[in-house]
């Protein structure tokens, strides 16, 4: 006990991580279903069986986003402050097109014009390939590192977060995420949309697979993650579970691709947060001028409180999320669509 009591920010960095995990495998699939919607639906009663299995649980999903926001801004306060003031209009960007998607799943059903629902289908296509673009760009500009000066301000601007690098972060989160919500739907519809759902993840595997292996060998190169064994230890997993889950898939076993996709997209997941250690923001400019787990942590007394509360209603948030899953475990058909 006094052992975490005198590393609580470590505790809280992996704390982060954990939230950001499950944020990237359970919003991934509901990006990456919002992706393929007005492709693999072929018609109205398709398209609204993929809304409707994302229907219970795409909000709770967001929740993930919510409570790791308001954990780094309560543990590492000069992180959520260089983040959101550095990154403004992409958070912005992305805060906006969040919006228009939770309307579009609100509102499209409100109408039974063709020209209205397709309007909205499109609004929540464009509402979950543009977050995970930017969650892309993002996760790559803390790894490859951002101007920021020894004050830890931002001193660039919105151009500067856009590199090679960090456009190839955010094309191959969108290719995962596509790749695993095609997983999700084929697991849960029926009918010719969940072969369809398949079939799409089959196709978006192989250049998911080509620009994971870009991604490792441009990591490789314009950062230093691989310094961390875990991390390698990480991508080598996530690359495994990959092809595993892609192999599973191939044998229409969508369930156990569906696991193993999960499983690499929490491997990345760790492998990025593995390959920061002990940083969180890494400066451009000076090594010695990054965010760290000491010089942006809140006081001793804030990160205890944090870890009581943390204790308390992180396990209900849990357990709330896993039952509403399992009592909408069963597949979405036809007959279930009531509007």
């Amino acid at each position: 006990m006094e052992l975490i009591m005198s590393n609580l920010n470590v505790v809280w960095f992996i704390l982060l991580c954990v939230l950001f995990a499950g944020f990237f495998l359970l919003e991934g699939f509901d990006y990456g279903t919002g992706i393929l919607l007005p492709f693999i639906g072929k018609t109205d009663v398709e398209r609204r069986q993929l809304i409707n299995a994302l229907g219970p649980v795409w909000d709770g999903n967001e929740v993930w986003m919510i409570t790791a926001g308001g954990a780094l801004f309560a543990s590492f306060p000069h992180v959520y402050a260089t983040l959101f003031s550095g990154f403004y209009l992409a958070l912005f960007l992305m805060l906006a097109v969040l919006i228009m998607r939770g309307v579009a799943f609100e509102f499209r059903s409100k109408s039974p014009s063709r020209a209205w629902r397709t309007t909205f289908d499109y609004c929540i296509f464009i509402g979950s390939i543009v977050p995970a673009l930017l969650w892309g760009v993002t996760v790559g500009n803390l790894i490859q590192g951002t101007p920021i000066d020894e004050t830890m301000t931002y001193v660039g601007t919105f151009w500067d977060l856009l590199s090679p690098y960090t456009v190839l972060c955010g094309i191959a989160f969108i290719l995962l995420f596509t790749y695993h919500g095609g997983l999700f739907a084929s697991i849960k519809t029926a009918g010719p949309i969940s072969e369809r759902a398949r079939a799409a993840s089959l196709v978006v595997g192989v250049p998911t697979a080509v620009g994971a292996l870009a991604l490792v060998a441009a990591t490789y190169v314009y950062t230093d993650l691989f310094n961390s064994v875990l991390a390698i230890v990480c991508f080598a997993a996530a690359i495994v579970l990959f092809l595993i889950s892609w192999g599973a898939t191939r044998t229409r076993n969508t369930k156990w691709g569906f696991v193993f996709s999960s499983l690499s997209v929490i491997a990345v997941t760790v492998a990025y947060f593995a390959g920061l250690f002990p940083r969180i923001m890494v400066s451009s400019l000076n090594p010695e001028w990054s965010l760290t787990i000491t010089n942006a942590a809140s006081s001793d007394y804030t990160l205890l409180l944090m870890t009581i509360v943390a204790l308390i209603f992180v396990p209900i948030v849990l357990a709330y999320q896993i039952w509403v899953y399992w009592i909408f475990r069963h597949r979405v058909t036809e007959k279930d669509l009531h509007y």
